[in-house]
């Protein structure tokens, strides 16, 4: 018999999840489904709309042996499944044990449903079904709206929580996330981009000096915070990692003349990756 898994991954907007086969390692795509959901709406319905959509994506399981893993954004309470985000999203979920609320409404005992943290969860399921199935240490970035990073020890990936970390003259994140392009493009240009994706359809000499300049942190931030894991290989996800390209050059060569001699893979599965991880983390636990 094959073991019957939802992952799932929640964000502020969105509840993303499918069915995944642990043999093939992928995800079952006849079975995906992503809904819309307001962090900022009341417990009711948040809940109401995460049940409805996991009902969907699991419309043909038994319950009795269904495992779920959820990935999720912190600050949370992964091993009891209580929220503990108090200010901005999920705020009406404060302290909520959404674990027992879940196993409750969708008629599964608790014990069936294994949180894990999102960057966790990409990294987890990278190793598992994605870019780096095989290594055994290795170190996660993702970049986007905010800096995600984890490592993975060969057993299990941790959130390593290095956004808030020193860098420059302030975080880490203020130089690696969207929010850094948007800025340095206003400073050179007066005008406004949203990210990457709108850079890449302006001139290439401002292409070319704002990415070099990004090429420049992120491997500053790689010799300052990610060298002393000793990874054999450093993936890379998020939405910035869609340029990767344009500042992979001088980001090697940056990485070179500081010896550091490490294989970067991009993530291919980008979101999918948190679905198969959190899947693959709810077998460990299973298992273990």
């Amino acid at each position: 018999m094959m073991q019957n898994i939802l992952g799932i991954d929640i964000g502020g907007s969105h509840i993303t999840l499918a069915q995944v086969d642990p043999e093939k390692r992928e995800i079952v795509t006849s079975t995906y489904v992503r809904e819309h959901v307001n962090s900022f709406d009341n417990k009711e319905t948040i809940f109401s709309a995460w049940t409805s959509a996991i009902e969907k994506g699991a419309y043909n399981l038994v319950k009795a042996d269904l495992l779920i893993g959820i990935a999720m954004p912190g600050p949370f309470d992964y091993e009891n499944g209580i929220s503990l985000m108090k200010q901005g999203k999920f705020i009406d979920i404060f302290q909520v044990n959404i674990k027992e609320e879940l196993a409750k409404r969708l008629s599964v005992s608790p014990n069936q449903i294994h949180f894990v943290n999102d960057a966790a969860a990409f990294m987890e399921g990278e190793a598992f079904g994605g870019c780096v199935q095989g290594f055994k240490k290795i170190f996660g970035v993702t970049l986007g709206t905010g800096l995600g990073t984890t490592f993975y020890n060969g057993e299990l990936a941790t959130d390593e929580d290095l956004w808030d970390s020193p860098f420059k003259e302030s975080i880490c994140e203020d130089y690696l996330a969207t929010r850094w392009f948007v800025k340095r493009y206003e400073e050179l240009t007066g005008e406004q981009i949203s990210g990457t994706k709108d850079l890449l359809d302006k001139p290439v000499e401002i292409q070319k000096q704002i990415f070099d300049e990004y090429a420049d942190s992120f491997s500053e931030f790689v010799v300052k915070y990610v060298n002393h894991y000793k990874p054999e290989v450093l993936v890379i996800g998020g939405n910035i990692a869609k340029a990767y390209p344009y500042f992979e050059q001088r980001f090697m060569q940056n990485l070179k003349d500081n010896n550091i001699n490490l294989q970067v893979r991009i993530s291919a599965i980008f979101e999918d990756a948190a679905i198969l991880g959190a899947a693959s983390y709810a077998l460990k636990k299973l298992i273990n």
